[in-house]
């Protein structure tokens, strides 16, 4: 059953997530040729605690770090490493903040130095998908507007939606109904609600949408090698329209 939230429930969601949006707004200062994805998860689980949050991800199905780090062709779920970021690589950082027990998720892909135009190109437009659902999410409105809004717009760009991931509900616990597809079709899906909060994090691929998982049981990486990106935002419904809860 979707768990429709109050006001308070909200508020304290909202906290979470400018918890999530500073740390982001940190890590965008930090993050260059050199750095690596350890040293990036052990500042993003400082953070969050010093912040008065707790990083969700952690021990989450036996996960065992604070953020997932998925670089270049790795559509998500990475595990953070020692090996430095180099001119040029796209690594997505993604985190879930706990705040009294309520929880808020976003991921962000970051450009590492100058980037040719192509992964350019593929962040913009994976920015602009996520924009896209976003701007559908009304109340009375469907899942399927949504995800046709995504879909529509990364397909005419040339690119394709890494579809066997999805966004969801959050709350109480990272994962809770509804499932939020990033491909649909108008008028189909479970109808929006004031109250509810979802994820939407199109991950978007410069070549085909197929993705597996490897033998660690979590990194997924698109099968013909291309690029992904991913941008990820939570979100409430509300009477107005959708108020993004992780806004950077």
């Amino acid at each position: 059953m979707i768990q429709l939230k109050t006001a308070e429930n909200i508020k304290v969601i909202r906290k979470a997530g400018t918890i999530v949006a500073d740390c982001h707004k940190a890590i965008a200062g930090r993050i260059a040729p050199g750095v690596t994805t350890l040293e990036i998860d052990r500042f993003v689980e400082r953070f969050l605690r010093e912040a008065g949050a707790y990083p969700a991800q952690k021990g989450y199905k036996g996960y065992p770090y604070a953020i997932c780090a998925s670089v270049n062709d790795v559509v998500c779920h990475g595990f953070p490493d020692s090996v430095p970021l180099v001119e040029g690589d796209i690594v997505t950082i993604d985190m879930v903040a706990d705040v009294d027990g309520w929880k808020a998720d976003s991921a962000w892909t970051y450009g590492i130095g100058k980037l040719d135009r192509h992964s350019e190109r593929l962040l913009r437009v994976a920015r602009t998908a996520l924009n896209r659902g976003i701007s559908e999410a009304f109340p009375g409105k469907r899942l399927g507007d949504v995800g046709w809004a995504i879909q529509n717009y990364v397909e005419r760009s040339g690119c394709s939606v890494v579809d066997s991931f999805t966004g969801h509900g959050i709350g109480r616990y990272i994962h809770e109904p509804p499932q939020v597809l990033h491909t649909g079709l108008p008028g189909f899906g479970e109808r929006l609600e004031p109250g509810m909060v979802i994820t939407i994090e199109p991950i978007v691929s410069e070549g085909r949408p197929e993705a597996h998982i490897e033998r660690d049981g979590w990194t997924a990486r698109t099968n013909d090698r291309s690029r992904a990106a991913q941008f990820e935002h939570t979100i409430a419904i509300t009477e107005q329209g959708p108020v993004i809860l992780t806004r950077r």
